[in-house]
């Protein structure tokens, strides 16, 4: 396959409608691997917003929020003016250094798998669960805590929250196994931008999880937990160096 066939099949895989779970996190997976496997290369301009949001097939606020993202990541640069517009500005390539240092990705498929094996099975267990009163007031208040805290604190804050629903399954197992991936979860959270847009996102999707899991609706919480995940894996994919 020639070079240019090969970018052409890149150009339809990201440029192509986003699914609609997770739309923001994966319109910036899907520009940033675009600036990553030079379907984007330096100097390029983005297409215009309204043709891009409907290339995408998401709405031109979550295309700007995207675009921000990759704005404060350093992946894009926005100028006014005649000739004006988005352009990457980062090497075909490469990305942004973070503070976790290099990830392989092995290593990173390698926890992002598991976390989506583990973290789902552990909601649809906790709603089999009968559970206490003092149960349902812990995830209530993890769910809480979670919420309504400071940037600074939110990661501790959403640990503590998935630990819970870990727990309320009442298996020593699987809360160890999702103790193991939280701990390396941490580590590479901590290599990308804290995103308003996400964590809103995020709140949303746990407090789904935690009515479902409340309302012994094991189904319905796995498949949100899926959701959830699926998101947060989305942003490290794409912006992860």
């Amino acid at each position: 396959m020639s070079a240019g066939n090969v970018r052409a099949l890149w150009a339809r895989s990201v440029f192509c409608p986003v699914p609609v779970r997770n739309a923001f996190e994966v319109t910036v997976e899907r520009l940033a691997q675009g600036i990553r496997l030079g379907v984007l290369a330096e100097g390029d301009r983005l297409p215009p917003e309204r043709e891009l949001a409907e290339t995408f097939g998401v709405s031109r606020v979550t295309l700007r929020e995207a675009i921000k993202t990759l704005r404060d990541a350093g992946l894009l640069r926005s100028r006014r003016g005649r000739g004006g517009g988005t352009f990457v500005v980062t090497p075909t390539g490469q990305r942004p250094p973070s503070a976790a240092g290099p990830v392989s990705a092995p290593a990173l498929n390698d926890v992002l798998e598991l976390r989506h094996i583990v973290e789902p099975g552990a909601a649809a267990l906790a709603a089999t669960r009968t559970l206490s009163a003092a149960d349902r007031a812990t995830l209530h208040r993890c769910l809480r805590e979670a919420t309504d805290c400071s940037p600074e604190s939110r990661r501790l804050a959403d640990c503590r929250l998935h630990m819970a629903i870990a727990a309320a399954g009442e298996s020593p197992s699987v809360v160890a196994v999702v103790a193991d991936i939280q701990m390396r979860l941490t580590e590479l959270l901590r290599g990308i931008p804290v995103i308003p847009a996400n964590i809103a996102h995020s709140d949303r999707q746990h407090a789904a999880i935690i009515t479902a899991i409340l309302a012994g609706q094991p189904d319905l919480a796995r498949t949100t937990m899926e959701e959830h995940i699926d998101g947060t894996s989305a942003l490290l994919r794409g912006l992860l160096p």
